[in-house]
């Protein structure tokens, strides 16, 4: 792939977010800190399913398979 159309590409996404969010609209400032916001709840919401996911679908197998029949665990 040339850089050019990675570019090109990159550019056009950026545009198309700035399309979907109404973001265009705003002033330079404005603009900085909606972005700034946007990227921190982003990133908010990256980092709590990365946590907390695993937990849960742990807790999930363990409880689904108790109740369909599984091993139970054995007690020392």
């Amino acid at each position: 792939m040339d850089i050019k159309h990675v570019k090109d590409y990159i550019s056009w996404l950026y545009f198309q977010y700035l399309l979907i969010t109404c973001s265009y609209v705003l002033e330079p400032w404005e603009q900085s800190m909606f972005h700034t916001i946007t990227v921190t709840v982003f990133a908010m919401v990256v980092y709590t399913a990365y946590v907390f996911i695993p937990i849960h679908v742990r807790l999930a197998f363990e409880f689904f398979s108790q109740i369909f029949g599984g091993q139970p665990e054995s007690t020392v």
